[in-house]
Order: C-alpha cells, then structure tokens, then sequence
C-alpha cells in the first residue's frame, strides 16, 4: 500500500447556536503528510458530523506516519469500483495443506491422491495424462463463511446464500486497537456499516498455526455489537481471529455474535487474513464458496479488489 498518514491536534470548537467543544490528542487520517490547518478543521468537522460550527482552532499539530483507521469524509481513499488506473487484487485467505490446524482439537484436512499420473496415461491417448486429487475435511477449514444453516435449521445453506451477499460488497475495515479483546457497539458506531461486508481487523491471524492462535484471549465481536452491526444492516461480518464470538471458557459456550448475525441472514467469514493490507474503505470483498446444498459451512477464497 501507498504511504498512509494521520495527525495528533487538539482542536477548540465554537458553535454559531452557543457552546463549545473542546478535544485533546485527538487522531484523523489524512489524505498526505501536507495539510493546512483549515483543511484539517473542515476533515475533523465532517468526520464527528458536527452542525453549526462556526470556528474551528486547530492547535499540537503532530505528523503521524500511521496505517488509516477510517472515518466519515476523511478523503482517504477513492471510489470503490472506480477502475481508474487499473486494479489490484488482495488475497485474504490461508492456504489449505494436509494436517493443518485451523481450530484446536478438530480434524485437519487430508488431501491424497484419488487418480494419478501414471494411472489416467490408461484411460487416454498416448502423451496425456491427468492428475486427480481428493480432499477430505470439514467445513470449519481455513478461511470459511459460515451460513444460517449453520447455527438454525432449516434456514439457507451454502447453496441457499446469494451472491448478493457474499460477493463484490463494499467493503469496510474497522481497525481494532490493540489489547481489546470485545468489539463492542461504541467502537463500530462511527462507521457507516449498511449494505457493507465489515470487516474485523484484530491482527490476530499473526498467530495462525500456533497455540497462541487458538488461546482464550482472542479478540472477537461482542454481542451488543452483533445486534448493532444487524441493526443497522451490514451485509457481511468478518473477523482475522480465531472465533467471531468469545470461545474461552468464560463464555460458557455462549455464541451471542453468530446467533444475532445468522438470525439475520448476515454471512460470517471467520480466520481472514491480510487486513492491514486494505485501506479503511474504498475495496469490494468477495468471499463466495461452492453451491454445496445441505451444508452451512466451507472455505472460501476471499479477496478484495482495490481501484
């Protein structure tokens, strides 16, 4: 990615209808490293959505060399879908191999042999020659979309799901700051989440294929933000962490975040990878799986594109 930006100030707010608002420290992206204070009052104004502003004192002004977090009209990044200049595709998925583990003390895939070379040279004209693979694995495997089928029955499986919702979304990428562990409603109400595939950047897929990875202390989407995230109407959930919901044995097998989610028909991706690729918005998100009837979950090839 391009060299990303954000500023420290503290500003000092006075509203046309009385009052005052004051902040300290306060952080924004910016589009460069060269902004005027004006341009940055007017950023600060939209990205809190203030009204009725009729000064804005900008003062503390500190370059931060810093990966965005997004926020409302921060002119950070362009139009998704634009094409211009072209397009670049970002891979969001762990590579499958035999015996992986992808969630502690369950099955790891076996991948064999079900046709070889030499075998199908019997089957065909001389000089050609196939190869035939067979996997056999469950479908909590790698980078997978759970559906409703998954959590209730009788609602949509994997072939029941349309594209409309788990391919080519606008995308949005909710940073996690580090050391929290629940993504609660406070910290995704700045976004703007509707009709959006939201994705949870934790960071935590450092730590896949290690016994950190499948620790108790793995971030996840508390219920008060699933309900919130339902509320508003996100089109997709994803989340770089182990489980989109609390698996320690706090939790007590409670599952708030998938109940609320696949309730309301919102696919889950869980075991993302690569987010600190993307920039907070501006990419579309793919991440469809085979039409297989009767089962609610299976990996999935996710990606975004990037104008």
């Amino acid at each position: 990615m391009a060299e990303q930006w954000r500023v420290r100030f503290d500003a000092e707010v006075t509203f046309t209808n009385g009052g005052g608002l004051r902040t300290e420290d306060f952080r924004l992206d910016i589009p460069g490293s060269d902004i005027s204070d004006d341009d940055l009052a007017a950023l600060f104004v939209r990205h809190l959505g203030l009204l009725m502003v009729a000064e804005v004192r900008i003062s503390g002004k500190t370059l931060l060399r810093e990966a965005h977090r997004g926020g409302r009209g921060t002119g950070t990044t362009a139009a998704a879908g634009s094409g211009r200049g072209g397009r670049r595709l970002v891979e969001l998925s762990h590579v499958i191999h035999g015996g992986m583990t992808t969630l502690p003390g369950w099955p790891g895939p076996v991948i064999d042999e079900w046709l070889s070379r030499e075998a199908s040279r019997a089957r065909y004209a001389e000089g050609v020659e196939f190869h035939v693979a067979r996997i056999t694995m469950i479908g909590n495997t790698g980078t997978y979309v759970d559906t409703p089928a998954h959590r209730y029955a009788g609602t949509p499986d994997l072939s029941g799901v349309g594209l409309d919702r788990l391919a080519d979304l606008p995308g949005l990428v909710v940073r996690v700051p580090d050391g929290i562990r629940a993504v609660d409603r406070l910290l995704l109400a700045p976004y703007e989440v509707t009709g959006r595939a939201v994705l949870l950047h934790t960071g935590w897929d450092a730590h896949f294929g290690t016994e950190r990875y499948g620790g108790p202390d793995h971030p996840y989407l508390s219920g008060d933000g699933a309900r919130w995230l339902v509320e508003q109407g996100a089109a997709l959930v994803g989340i770089d962490s182990l489980n989109i919901d609390d698996s320690s044995p706090a939790a007590g097998g409670q599952r708030p975040a998938h109940s609320a989610l696949l309730a309301a028909g919102i696919p889950i991706v869980e075991h993302l990878r690569g987010l600190d690729q993307l920039p907070p918005e501006g990419f579309r998100f793919t991440a469809a799986p085979p039409m297989v009837a009767g089962m609610g979950t299976l990996p999935v090839r996710a990606f975004a594109v990037l104008p």
